[in-house]
């Protein structure tokens, strides 16, 4: 399949992503998962917005990050630096990785799906993943470079390069 067929599914009430040419369905989240997730989206869009840094997209926003085979990734938030946005914005899917992406992790989620989706967002140029672990309240960050970091509770999560002078403490993630 490809992401043009992606895009022109009938409205089925259901969620797809598209890997590498075959079409998957995404599960509902929980409660607790777009809590969180909604949470995040808060925290990020308030800081990115008053900075004029780029755009924070909701979930379910696919992202084309991969051709022949297509794949197809929707993060639950993910960010867009200004500079890295085409001036005219269509209906379609962008055709560019985001600059960080967040999943939430939900109870269902193995971890061999989740690493999956962190490898597909890092090969295609994502320069940070926040992977969001609502039960044990901790946010694991990875990058290119292979690095992959644990913050808990009482840590501060760091927006780095990505996201200069963003700091949130990682219980804020969980209010």
């Amino acid at each position: 399949m490809k992401a043009e067929d992606l895009l022109s599914l009938p409205a089925d009430g259901k969620t797809y992503e598209l890997v590498q040419g075959e079409l998957t369905i995404m599960v509902p989240a929980g409660a607790r998962h777009g809590r969180v997730a909604g949470r995040l989206l808060y925290l990020l869009a308030e800081y990115v917005y008053r900075h004029n840094l780029g755009v924070v997209y909701a979930a379910e926003t696919g992202f084309q990050i991969a051709r022949d085979p297509d794949t197809v990734r929707a993060a639950d938030v993910a960010f867009v630096a200004h500079e890295r946005l085409s001036p005219e914005e269509t209906d379609g899917y962008h055709h560019l990785a985001p600059d960080l992406v967040v999943e939430v992790a939900s109870p269902y989620d193995s971890a061999t799906y989740l690493q999956a989706k962190v490898a597909d967002w890092l090969a295609a140029g994502v320069r940070q993943v926040w992977v969001v672990y609502p039960d044990t309240r901790s946010i694991m960050v990875y990058d290119p470079s292979g690095r992959a970091v644990i913050h808990r509770e009482d840590d501060v999560l760091d927006g780095e390069d990505v996201l200069p002078g963003f700091r949130c403490m990682v219980k804020e993630v969980f209010r």
